[in-house]
């Protein structure tokens, strides 16, 4: 879980399950704004040193995405596309620290799972959507509390 390409990717599968659910107004201009933030955030790159604060902004983004998909009524047009920003800025931040420039290529596009999950929304298994981002908070959750708490495998213990 501490690679580039994984957090990326599933935040930005996360983006995709919310846009599902977004106006579909909000599917360019959101999509764009993860790309475009991204890329930018990777290219200036940040410090090596902010690479626990880039894993945390990466999956509390991921939990943020998985609760907003319960709002009554669905996000709308702005929230989506905010988010999407913020989207874009941890990815980067996670790719630049942790990850190559390949793994933009395989993060990014996990954003097209909106496509299957428009089409499940509309048949009568849409709650389907709503257990899978329910489940990537919950895995959001574990990775972040992972550095919290010394584990075997995750902190130097005595024999190292």
């Amino acid at each position: 879980m501490r690679d580039g390409a994984l957090p990326a990717a599933l935040l930005c599968a996360a983006l995709g399950l919310l846009l599902a659910y977004a106006s579909r107004k909000a599917l360019a201009p959101a999509a764009l704004a993860l790309v475009i933030f991204a890329l930018v955030v990777f290219a200036v790159g940040i410090p090596v040193r902010w690479e626990e604060a880039a894993f945390f902004g990466c999956w509390a983004s991921i939990v943020v995405m998985a609760a907003s998909i319960h709002i009554r009524g669905g996000p709308g047009f702005a929230w989506p596309v905010v988010l999407a920003a913020n989207a874009g800025v941890w990815a980067g931040a996670v790719l630049s620290v942790a990850g190559r420039s390949t793994d933009l290529a395989i993060a990014l596009p996990w954003i097209l799972l909106v496509v299957p999950a428009l089409w499940v929304r509309k048949t009568r298994i849409g709650l389907a959507i709503k257990i899978v981002a329910s489940w990537l908070g919950a895995v959001a959750i574990l990775a972040a509390a992972i550095p919290l708490t010394p584990t075997p495998g995750y902190a130097p213990d005595h024999r190292e």
